[in-house]
């Protein structure tokens, strides 16, 4: 579970809630379902008419990863790279064969596989960076959509009271599909394009990674390439499993 984003939908509405609550107001303005029926279903819709069927299914799946943090991480990336290594180096890059078929990244498994199978490193980064390619313009389509909605849903707000819906919405006028835009579309946008830079640099380092083995690299100048492509945040928690291993090998 994401715990920034749990907190953040809290935080966001127990915000307005609570402000709304110490002004006086009713918080059945607020929850009223009528606008959020006209707001939330006008702005589906109008999404709908933007993407094809096969976007918005892929955008309506992608969305769990607003709440679920990824499996992957990159330090254990860089330990199964380096591990690899190692054993290329012992036993010849044969030996990963069946190691590879147990990789449980699509991407990471046919990297290696293709330099088992006695691919060129030009060769082989050529191929898997089209299918980064792909993938970097296949992971900007979520994104798009819940923009499209951040920006619909305001709109759609104003056209409910320009249609003289001003008594059904209570007053509330455009302020379901502001918070809606503001709390739930963009919010989700920017997590989601967040993830997917984060899964993309993940592919990168895979790649390198297996180039640096087909090429024979000593595993401590991969370890320290794959390195550089870590936050600060992962740089340090890198730091301290290394530091930890130390001391337990020492005792």
């Amino acid at each position: 579970m994401d715990l920034s984003t749990v907190l953040g939908i809290v935080v966001a509405l127990g915000g307005i809630l609570l402000g709304q609550a110490i002004e006086g107001g009713s918080l059945l303005q607020i929850l009223q379902p009528t606008a959020a029926m006209i707001v939330f279903g006008g702005t589906i819709g109008a999404v709908m008419i933007s993407f094809p069927m096969s976007v918005l299914k892929q955008a309506a799946s992608d969305l769990i990863h607003v709440f679920k943090e990824d499996k992957v991480q990159p330090n254990d990336v860089i330990d199964e790279v380096v591990r690899f290594t190692n054993k290329a180096r012992r036993e010849g890059i044969i030996s990963l064969e069946k190691d590879a078929a147990g990789v449980k990244d699509e991407f990471f498994r046919k990297s290696i596989m293709m330099a088992v199978d006695g691919s060129e490193p030009k060769e082989l980064r050529q191929t898997m960076e089209v299918e980064l390619q792909y993938m970097e313009e296949r992971g900007d389509y979520s994104p798009k959509v819940y923009e499209a909605a951040g920006g619909y849903s305001p709109t759609v707000g104003i056209i409910g009271a320009v249609l003289g819906l001003i008594q059904v919405m209570q007053h509330l006028d455009k302020r379901d599909g502001v918070a809606s835009a503001n709390i739930l579309f963009l919010p989700a946008a920017g997590k989601l394009k967040f993830k997917h830079r984060k899964r993309m640099i993940i592919k990168e380092m895979m790649l390198e990674g297996t180039l640096g083995i087909l090429e024979g690299q000593n595993p401590r100048l991969i370890e320290t390439k794959l390195t550089s492509f870590l936050d600060e945040q992962y740089q340090k928690l890198r730091q301290q499993e290394a530091a930890t291993k130390t001391k337990r090998q020492a005792a």
